[in-house]
């Protein structure tokens, strides 16, 4: 993965709540896109597994609430800007959790986005990490 300066996303953690996360996710799934959703939606369904450590999970509540929060260093609303620093933020998490991510995270995440999105979509959120790892 390459060197990029991440803000300092465990600041946000007290941001993240479930209803904020879903909130936040429906209303920008489609100018976020498959792979974005896809990344936050692992993440999610990876707090709620009994199989990941706490701090593991520390650090995915600090993501997903950088992620939720109005007060990111990208605001949101900037058109293509606004989510990359909500992207590499989710991607960095995800790469260091990805060994404890269960196939049925993934499925739920899969089935999820089938909710936003249409196959072709879909297929091209399986490239997480830029070929490093497959994802689906």
């Amino acid at each position: 993965m390459n060197k990029i300066d991440l803000p300092d996303f465990m600041k946000y953690k007290d941001k993240f709540t479930s209803n904020g996360f879903v909130e936040k996710i429906a209303r920008i799934a489609k100018r976020a896109g498959a792979k974005f959703v896809y990344a936050a939606l692992i993440l999610f369904y990876t707090l709620q597994s009994d199989k990941v450590s706490i701090k593991d999970k520390a650090i995915i509540i600090g993501a997903l609430g950088y992620l939720i929060s109005p007060l990111d260093v990208m605001p949101d609303a900037i058109p293509i800007a606004g989510l990359s620093d909500d992207l590499a933020v989710l991607i960095y998490v995800l790469h260091k959790i990805w060994g404890d991510v269960s196939d049925e995270v993934k499925e739920k995440a899969h089935a999820k986005l089938s909710q936003w999105f249409d196959e072709d979509e879909i297929s091209e959120a399986s490239d997480l990490f830029g070929g490093q790892d497959e994802a689906m």
